[in-house]
């Protein structure tokens, strides 16, 4: 799962290591997004390409189609990669509306195996320091003047392994820039997004991690003493 990351460094910070030589259509700039506690509901800054130049635009984290509303159900967050190519909902935006969200790590709740309810966070991040590029899916109107409702994206996650699998079962599904750009081109297929999505993507081994502040559960705070390690992790 994936239901909070950071995404603090500038805008240019994120494009030096994507694609350097690529037109860009939307601003870049070295202004800090200082987003330490993105949250699920809020808009988020997500790379997307629309012929053959690539644009950042603010869409909102989370989806539900305008057939889903009447189950009162929260919109979804996350989509899972063993069905994001063959579900009823994420079908269409698997085809025609994959894009990419910048980050620097994310946020995950590990249980204590006697009480469920003790949660301890952990913050998770590329044992390198790169930035990360999370596979996601998307339905927006960039043009549209006023944007419908269903608009919105969701993070495409995948199944834990190694020593991740201690902290969560899931994990968004991170890709390097190589499969990150194919992963964007139009020209890409639904076959090869697929397949990169199932075989390609960075493997838990090249994460590290370390238990931070409970604080980071309240989408009031925002700031860097949320990434950073505690001595005293409850679990």
């Amino acid at each position: 799962m994936c239901g909070r990351f950071s995404q603090y460094e500038p805008r240019s910070h994120y494009i030096e290591v994507l694609a350097p030589d690529r037109e860009f259509a939307s601003a870049i700039d070295d202004i800090p997004l200082d987003r330490y506690n993105v949250a699920p509901g809020t808009r988020v800054l997500l790379l997307n390409q629309r012929d053959d130049k690539i644009y950042l635009d603010p869409l909102n984290w989370g989806y539900q189609p305008g057939w889903a509303k009447e189950s009162k159900r929260p919109p979804m967050i996350n989509a899972r990669v063993e069905t994001v190519a063959t579900s009823r909902m994420f079908k269409p935006l698997f085809e025609n509306g994959r894009a990419l969200v910048m980050a620097d790590g994310w946020f995950e709740w590990k249980k204590d195996p006697s009480d469920a309810k003790i949660k301890q966070p952990y913050f998770i991040y590329h044992r390198a320091h790169t930035p990360l590029f999370f596979a996601a899916i998307s339905r927006f109107h960039p043009e549209a003047p006023e944007a419908p409702d269903d608009d919105g994206f969701v993070i495409v996650t995948a199944a834990s392994d190694k020593g991740l699998l201690d902290i969560h079962d899931r994990r968004p599904l991170v890709l390097d820039r190589v499969q990150a750009l194919e992963w964007l081109d139009v020209d890409t297929s639904p076959e090869r997004a697929l397949e990169i999505a199932e075989t390609e993507s960075v493997p838990p081994g090249k994460f590290e991690w370390h238990p931070v502040t409970k604080k980071v559960g309240s989408i009031r705070n925002n700031g860097p003493e949320l990434i950073e390690p505690i001595s005293d992790p409850l679990i």
